[in-house]
């Protein structure tokens, strides 16, 4: 029989915490999913959309492949998978940069934009409902503790050794392979 050390087991408050966090970002894919589904996208399809508008906004009318996976901390080959899939559906266009045909530049069409401008006039009641169970002032210490919780894994993943493991799945060469499926840790935090 296996018996776990005590160096490797750990207090009940730290892994119920990480229960807890993980079940609820499940849930809140679970909310959510529908939410996009009525506009005919997925979650995923939605923070692609919603990166490349973010960047209009800040005067940038389209973006690098690369540069929107890096904004949503997902894999190259997921994100040609969105990608293919907005273009497919007329949301998005995507060129070969002029400075290297082996990038990819993607922006938004006039359906895209359209298409973003319908989820947005009804997203601000639907975050309302995920969020309401909270006075503002818990809604505030939330955002506290998540951006905290968010800065503390971008150290974790910047140290070295985490390099070598983040290039592989990168490359393809990670036990974590893509499935060419809508799947992006980030979607949550673009709704």
């Amino acid at each position: 029989m296996v018996t776990q050390s005590s160096a490797t087991s750990l207090p009940s408050s730290t892994e119920g915490a990480f229960r807890a966090l993980v079940r609820t970002l499940g849930l809140l894919k679970r909310v959510m999913e529908p939410y996009f589904a009525r506009f005919g996208i997925s979650g995923s399809q939605w923070s692609v959309l919603r990166t490349l508008h973010r960047a209009e906004e800040e005067g940038e009318t389209e973006l690098r492949l690369t540069d929107v996976g890096d904004r949503l901390l997902i894999r190259p080959p997921s994100v040609t998978g969105v990608v293919d899939r907005l273009q497919r559906l007329g949301y998005i266009d995507r060129t070969a940069a002029v400075e290297d045909h082996r990038a990819k530049h993607v922006r938004l069409t006039p359906a895209g934009r359209e298409l973003v401008a319908q989820v947005l006039a009804q997203h601000a009641g639907q975050v309302k409902s995920v969020l309401d169970i909270f006075t503002t002032e818990e809604q505030h210490s939330l955002q506290q503790l998540l951006e905290r919780l968010g800065a503390h894994l971008e150290a974790i993943s910047a140290r070295p050794g985490n390099a070598e493991i983040k290039n592989k799945a990168n490359t393809g060469n990670g036990s974590n392979g893509s499935s060419g499926r809508d799947a992006s840790p980030a979607s949550a935090a673009e709704v």
